[in-house]
């Protein structure tokens, strides 16, 4: 191979090589302009926005003009409620005393802390025998909550953040709604913003349930559903791979193992509050 002919070949390799990388820029340039235009889509489409807490200036929550919780079905389902939460003294007690204060008799209650240094593990003590809890270092929130339901003999299922309270009423609600509708196994309702003092700041009133829409979104309030125990036995527990998406994907395996889904159409008793400050 003499040397003209051996520099035209590297030559034309250098421009392969150069068109290649071209390709790949564009590649990686089309592929986010594809991701934009999917996030700008959904901002479209899920207007108002949901997760938009602050929605208008706190004013008192009148849990008056709620109605009034129902009588408990004939044959009481056991309910069990995991509370995975780390650090968040602060907020803890509340959402401790909304689910202990439904009165619920076949209540498993399970509080799972990841190891906290703040004072969550003396709250937790001040409960006694009202709750189960553990303080030890975990895996992040799917641990904890699969840990919380190692033991749990239940019915219904679900796990609500230390940072958020459910209404009175709420599990007589999901109780006699699971009974009413056997055809249903997963159920969520709507939500109330409240800031750290208590006061409402917004609402998230949901449309009727799509299951199509649910591959777009995670739009479901993760501290309103709750599901039947066959489910889990069914798909398995959260995916531990998961540390913030693990209820979108829980959802997502349970749609397609076919369950169905359902959510509240009106305002009830499960309407539940968001926490945070």
């Amino acid at each position: 191979m003499d040397d003209k002919f051996q520099r035209e070949v590297l030559e034309r390799m250098k421009a392969i090589e150069q068109r290649l990388d071209e390709l790949d820029t564009r590649q990686h340039r089309l592929q986010e302009a594809y991701a934009r235009s999917r996030a700008h889509l959904r901002r479209l489409w899920l207007r108002p926005p949901m997760w938009t807490f602050e929605q208008h200036s706190p004013r008192s929550l009148d849990l008056r003009s709620l109605p009034g919780p129902p009588a408990l079905p004939d044959q009481v389902p056991g309910i069990a409620i995991v509370t995975p939460t780390l650090n968040q003294g602060r907020f803890l007690s509340a959402t401790i005393d909304s689910v202990i204060g439904q009165n619920y008799p076949r209540l498993f209650y399970q509080v799972q802390d990841g190891g906290s240094n703040d004072n969550t593990v003396e709250i937790l003590k001040s409960y006694g025998d009202k709750i189960g809890w553990q303080s030890a270092p975990d895996n992040g929130q799917s641990d904890a909550i699969n840990a919380g339901f190692a033991e749990a003999d239940c019915d219904i299922m679900a796990y609500l953040n230390s940072d958020d309270t459910l209404l009175p009423g709420a599990l007589s609600f999901v109780a006699n709604f699971f009974q009413a509708r056997p055809d249903i196994d997963i159920l969520y309702g709507h939500r109330i913003f409240i800031d750290s003092q208590g006061l409402e700041i917004g609402r998230a009133m949901l449309p009727a349930h799509d299951d199509r829409a649910l591959h777009y979104a995670g739009y479901i309030p993760q501290e309103t559903m709750f599901w039947r125990r066959r489910v889990w036995d069914t798909i398995g527990p959260m995916d531990m791979s998961f540390h913030y998406a693990l209820d979108w994907d829980f959802l997502l395996r349970a749609q397609a193992a076919g369950f169905s889904v359902d959510g509240v159409r009106q305002l009830q008793p499960n309407l539940f509050l968001l926490l945070w400050g």
